[in-house]
């Protein structure tokens, strides 16, 4: 009878080995001091002990940053280690990208519409780009070492999905926010929603040329 016992015991705990963890979603907000729902932040969890980080990195999106109507679109693009990003251009005129990171230092000299450059992005941190010919254009680029990625819509939102379960690290970052670094809290197990007030910077001080480096 307890050999019985024992042998149920070991199947049940093998059991539970061998069973998936628990998939979750986060939803999280990001607004700014005035409480003005916040678009464009970077959203990013690195689960604990490296949950769910097995394999090469993939996202949904594309890693694309256009350039059209004289700006960078999207204006921040969240890519993984790795990644080759195209630069088109789709203006009439031409463009000189460049940016000066300790990320990624790069210049992809004049080109014109209905040319496409590439870059590869091998160092996770901040990618701040500029134009050589047109000063007010200005995008990022956020190089990022976890799948687990997103960047809040209109509404300040940004949905993750099938998230291990487990705590972790969650980042937050914007272009116009005051720090010059990410903001990293703990991820309690199980989190199902998270809300972020940033402090921005003053307009004025907001879209200048990308000239400053930054780092993770």
């Amino acid at each position: 009878m307890a050999s019985k016992n024992l042998l149920a015991a070991v199947i049940a705990v093998a059991g539970a080995i061998a069973a998936p963890a628990i998939a979750a979603d986060l939803s999280v907000t990001v607004k700014g001091e005035d409480g003005a729902p916040l678009p464009d932040a970077v959203v990013l969890v690195h689960p604990a002990g490296g949950a769910g980080m097995g394999g090469p990195i993939h996202y949904a999106w594309p890693a694309v940053m256009t350039q059209q109507n004289i700006s960078f679109n999207p204006y921040v693009l969240i890519v993984p280690v790795g990644s080759t990003v195209a630069f088109p251009n789709k203006d009439k005129v031409r463009h000189h990208v460049y940016s000066f990171s300790s990320a990624k230092k790069f210049e992809l000299k004049l080109y014109g519409q209905q040319e496409e450059r590439t870059v590869t992005f091998d160092k996770a941190g901040i990618v701040p780009l500029g134009c050589n010919i047109h000063d007010s254009m200005i995008g990022y680029i956020f190089v990022a070492d976890t799948p687990f990625a997103a960047k809040t819509n209109a509404a300040g939102i940004a949905e993750l999905h099938g998230l291990p379960g487990n705590a972790g690290t969650l980042t937050v970052w914007h272009p116009d926010m005051k720090a010059k670094a990410p903001i990293n809290q703990p991820l309690a197990a199980g989190a199902g929603e998270a809300a972020f007030t940033l402090e921005l910077k003053p307009v004025s001080m907001r879209h200048k040329k990308a000239g400053a480096s930054m780092t993770m």
